[in-house]
């Protein structure tokens, strides 16, 4: 409200603009607000000492008060009058700059889907809709403005956008703009693969991963995002893969509804570790003398590596992720002096909360999260009795059970 009334008072227009307006109407409680305007960013700076401009494509004027942000855009035009250099794309089509100022009208019609393109305007309080973006609401539709395969083409991630939204709100994609992703889903791969990981998280991380992670599978999108996933994923279609892949999803869905924190490296974990245990079969079928550590190093090293071609991996989150991974063959080992070892391990309760995925799955015997389980709460005397009477379970791997591959089906 303050960035709004100081640009109305200042002289500009502002409107309150895209999700926050189409969440109120819903009745839904806004994650952010947007804002937009007919001051341009350099007009925006000077008015409000908290503000940086960010963007390339686009300049986009954040207002900050403490760690929320207020992101504020200027009114964009159709492009028509546009000067040499201000508009950029490549030879797909795909938008590379685009710094093109316009009307209010103008601004409406380049959005992305008609229920984000409804205006709030603290003049009157009314909603301005140029687009029909009240009806769609109204019918439960996500439609796109405009030819959707020449908006998808400007913007492949408008794809992932329609699917995020239509997980987000419940909608239904519009004929036309639901026809359109079938067909183009592999411009994702010209996508960076940096933008991807950032689009991976919001999609996945929004509290309706599991309908998200379906609908991306439906529209053929999941395959460009993971398609080493996606592969084994095909393979094990009625099996376990898939059920440890929706329970970690789940999982990740109850704790944002909860208020606790998710990690990404926990997510992504989830997310290739059927292709990382693929690859480590393979290797120590091809060299059974290969210690089984070694072999899962060499099969993570694989696997992180194609990923990374797709969507990036930060070392601030690929590195956890990765520790998860090799502590899982450690605990089964529990005499002794590992268990202690294993129980002070910081990333012990994440590699702990992943073992109890892949039990439920079918990958481990019951027993083993049961013992965990009690270890971790048990005194001392406890603890050294249930170390000292465990046998060391080395070099092996327990085999899966075909149990609740049957029950997944």
């Amino acid at each position: 409200m303050k960035v709004l009334y100081r640009l109305k008072n200042e002289g500009y227009e502002a409107y309150l603009v895209g999700g926050g307006v189409r969440d109120l109407l819903l009745g839904r409680e806004p994650k952010d607000f947007d804002i937009t305007t007919n001051a341009e960013p350099e007009q925006i700076r000077a008015i409000f000492r908290n503000c940086r401009l960010i963007g390339r494509r686009f300049r986009l004027a954040h207002i900050v008060f403490g760690r929320d942000v207020v992101e504020v855009a200027t009114f964009r035009g159709q492009g028509t009058d546009a000067v040499e250099g201000e508009i950029e794309a490549d030879e797909s089509g795909r938008l590379l700059r685009d710094n093109v100022y316009g009307s209010l009208e103008e601004d409406a019609w380049r959005r992305d889907f008609t229920v984000n393109s409804l205006y709030y305007n603290i003049r009157d309080f009314s909603v301005v809709d140029y687009t029909g973006g009240l009806a769609d609401l109204e019918a439960g539709v996500l439609r796109i403005i405009g030819d959707p395969r020449q908006r998808y083409r400007e913007d492949p991630v408008r794809m992932l956008r329609a699917v995020r939204f239509a997980a987000k709100i419940g909608f239904r994609l519009e004929k036309e703009t639901e026809a359109a992703v079938f067909e183009l889903g592999h411009l994702l791969q010209d996508i960076p693969a940096a933008r991807l990981f950032d689009e991976v998280l919001k999609l996945l991380m929004g509290g309706c991963a599991i309908q998200t992670f379906e609908l991306l599978r439906h529209y053929n999108l999941f395959q460009h995002l993971f398609p080493q996933t996606e592969q084994a994923l095909a393979i094990e279609e009625g099996g376990f893969p898939l059920v440890m892949l929706v329970q970690a999803l789940g999982n990740t869905d109850e704790r944002i509804a909860e208020g606790k924190p998710v990690t990404p490296a926990f997510l992504f974990a989830a997310l290739l570790w059927e292709p990382v245990r693929l690859a480590w079969e393979q290797e120590v079928a091809a060299d059974e003398s290969l210690p089984q550590a070694l072999a899962l190093t060499n099969a993570m090293r694989e696997v992180v590596s194609k990923q990374v071609q797709s969507t990036a991996l930060p070392r601030r989150f690929s590195t956890p992720m990765q520790e998860i991974w090799m502590m899982q063959p450690r605990l089964a080992r529990r005499a002794g002096k590992a268990a202690y070892r294993l129980l002070e391990h910081p990333r012990f309760r994440a590699a702990y909360d992943f073992m109890l995925l892949r039990i439920h799955a079918g990958e481990e015997e019951q027993e083993l999260g049961e013992w965990w389980t009690e270890f971790q709460i048990a005194d001392s005397d406890r603890r050294k009795e249930m170390a000292s009477v465990f046998g060391t379970v080395r070099g092996r791997r327990r085999r899966r059970r075909r149990g609740p591959r049957t029950a997944a089906k």
